[in-house]
């Protein structure tokens, strides 16, 4: 059942991938391609292929993927778009076929359906799709090489055939020479030899253009510092360095590169790791290249199969970093802070460099290749209600978890929660149809406080001062500190507390997005928004906030359902009578700053409370019985001994 569910994920992504290209108007699909078949493209051209500096690709390609572009030409691009998802699948298929073994039946199973999801995911298969570029068949030839039943002739041949479609992939040929294989590295020279010459005997103009004037297709295409570049030429323009000084420090990084990275490439082909080399010896080709595009950066995405951390609670965070940053856009890894941006704008280019140069790939004969560390884990609780249907193949680790990824996942996590909260429906009528009837039931229950409570808050200064302060710095500062504290000093409680708080952010979405509804200070009833004055309601931007966030995501009460969180962890967890009361009246005082300052209604907090009692209900049930775990000392999550009813339990790391 699984298996077929995985296969089904990736057929849906494939033909949603498919149809987001075909839907578009013929004049904005595959854009790339007008390189091809427009008016001034390689099958219309009279002159140069290079006169406009738009096509990029060697004499070579533009001699052979001509019959191709017949078919974008002729079908507005339907034929091309079914033809690279045919490549795409095949690639998915190589790649699932050439992990390195010993590899496990459910491994091998999953593979295939989980390599073509994240291809069909990642930004270069989705660029490629998009432009109608040509940049998986150099990929899927080197690719084919590591095959098993491949011969060194073949390999030569495909990688010589790679080289003369991107000359960066030559570096393939040094690999093979360095390992011993010198026919096969004698074969991919003569075969890029060969096609090269070929080129050059039907089209010596465009090969003198491109070999000579634009030395190999220096600066061709879009400018070199432009973010798309993600090369180390490209960097180097980026931070302001030009003209001879970047050239020579060029130089000496890219010779530090190569050296590094080939030398690393050697190493685990030798040690029967024959796509992890590929994966770096690509990613080494895209940080020396004189331009690397989205398109071209595919090889970073293979890097996920080599395995790194000697525990297994380590073992998903590279591949996790790497699809991450092959899969989302900058503003969606990182915060947009000045210092952050300049490591998001760049995430490509470091993730190659990383994969080329200094990730500690594990090596076969590591005693850690199948046996990583294990990971403490509770045994499963039983139900003491027979109703509850608990999931006993949930078991909770009680190890800290990984910081890294800890923290990307947090980021991804709160980047879509504000994606959705900003794209749930924001109609005014709606969401003030939806405030009135919350007023009404709050009058019929005798509850609606809020017209004159808010009057209060408004007309005493030090109030009103105080609930705006209060209402903007600690909605996020005490949850992340609790949550720090946690981790530093009761990991196995901290991975205990933190999943009833992402099942009641969850359900808080769904909230949002089902009932629209439109706080107090927006109804246009006299209320008094205390921090930002009086809204003009005629206006569809009214209000400073309206422009950054949707206005309407009132129920249920996000602050009120993170304060009550961090009151129920601090009353279980402090050692202190007197912590444990601040921690029951931190709710109970976030809801009158709520109400006070005309945020919410006090429906709203009464949501916020269901969806954080729901989603301990939810922990309870994938989880089991049983609070906290009883940490003895800070630091003990080492100890697989330690905790009630703990034991280790090692898990299949190998996917």
């Amino acid at each position: 059942m699984g298996l077929a569910a995985l296969w089904l994920l990736a057929g849906v992504l494939a033909v949603r991938q498919a149809a987001a290209v075909l839907r578009l108007p013929p004049e904005e699909r595959l854009t790339d391609l007008e390189t091809w078949i427009g008016d001034h493209g390689v099958l219309h051209v009279s002159g140069s292929l290079y006169d406009r500096d738009s096509f990029t690709g060697t004499p070579f390609s533009g001699l052979v993927l001509k019959p191709l572009t017949r078919a974008a030409e002729q079908s507005l691009g339907v034929a091309w778009t079914f033809g690279t998802l045919l490549l795409v699948v095949v690639l998915g298929l190589v790649v699932a076929r050439s992990l390195p073994g010993p590899v496990s039946r459910r491994t091998s199973l999953i593979a295939a359906p989980l390599a073509i999801s994240l291809l069909v995911l990642s930004l270069p298969v989705r660029n490629t799709f998009t432009l109608g570029q040509t940049s998986i068949i150099p990929v899927l030839l080197v690719v084919l090489t590591v095959l098993p039943r491949t011969s060194g002739r073949q390999a030569g041949v495909l990688i010589g055939v790679a080289a003369a479609l991107q000359p960066a992939l030559l570096l393939f040929a040094v690999v093979l020479l360095l390992i011993g294989r010198r026919r096969a590295a004698a074969l991919a020279g003569v075969a890029f030899a060969g096609c090269t010459a070929l080129a050059w005997a039907a089209m010596p103009h465009d090969s003198w253009s491109y070999w000579v004037h634009h030395i190999g297709g220096f600066g061709l295409g879009g400018p070199a510092d432009s973010l798309a570049n993600q090369s180390l030429h490209g960097l180097l323009l980026r931070i302001g360095l030009e003209g001879p000084l970047e050239l020579a420090l060029l130089a000496v990084l890219a010779v530090a590169v190569a050296v590094i990275g080939l030398h690393r490439a050697v190493r685990y082909a030798r040690d029967g790791q024959p796509l992890l080399a590929a994966a770096i010896t690509g990613c080494v080709a895209l940080a020396v290249s004189p331009t690397s595009w989205q398109h071209q950066q595919l090889w970073i995405l293979l890097a996920v199969a080599g395995r790194v951390g000697r525990r297994g609670s380590d073992r998903l965070v590279w591949p996790v970093l790497v699809v991450l940053a092959m899969s989302l856009n900058r503003t969606a890894l990182l915060p947009d802070i000045e210092i952050l941006g300049h490591v998001g704008y760049n995430a490509p280019l470091l993730a190659a460099l990383a994969a080329a140069c200094a990730v500690p790939f594990l090596s076969r004969t590591s005693p850690r290749w199948d046996d990583p560390e294990p990971t403490p884990v509770a045994e499963p609780a039983t139900s003491r209600f027979a109703w509850v249907p608990l999931l006993p193949v949930l078991k909770r680790p009680l190890s800290r978890p990984n910081l890294m990824l800890e923290l990307v996942l947090i980021r991804i996590g709160y980047f879509g929660y504000s994606w959705i909260r900003a794209h749930a429906p924001d109609e005014r009528a709606l969401a003030e149809g939806h405030g009135h009837q919350v007023l009404t039931l709050e009058g019929w229950l005798r509850i609606d406080i809020e017209h004159w409570f808010n009057a209060i808050v408004a007309d005493t200064g030090w109030l009103r001062d105080f609930m705006n302060w209060y209402y903007s710095t600690f909605h996020f500062l005490i949850p992340l500190s609790l949550l720090a504290w946690l981790y530093l000093r009761r990991p196995a409680t901290y991975r205990w507390a933190r999943t009833p708080l992402a099942f009641a952010t969850l359900l808080a979405l769904i909230g949002f997005w089902l009932y629209p509804l439109a706080p107090p200070r927006l109804m246009g009833l006299g209320y008094v928004d205390t921090a930002h004055g009086p809204q003009d309601l005629s206006n569809p931007d009214f209000g400073v906030l309206t422009k950054l966030s949707n206005q309407y995501a009132a129920m249920p009460s996000l602050h009120v359902g993170w304060s009550l969180w961090c009151g129920v962890v601090i009353a279980i967890v402090a050692p202190y009578l007197w912590a444990k009361v601040l921690g029951i009246l931190y709710p109970l005082l976030t809801t009158a700053v709520i109400v006070g300052t005309a945020n919410h209604y006090v429906l709203d907090a009464v949501g916020g409370a269901a969806i954080v009692t729901a989603g301990f209900a939810l922990q309870y049930v994938f989880l089991g019985a049983g609070g906290p775990p009883q940490e003895d000392r800070p630091g003990a999550d080492e100890s697989p001994e330690k905790g009630a009813g703990a034991r280790v339990e090692r898990h299949d790391q190998r996917v």
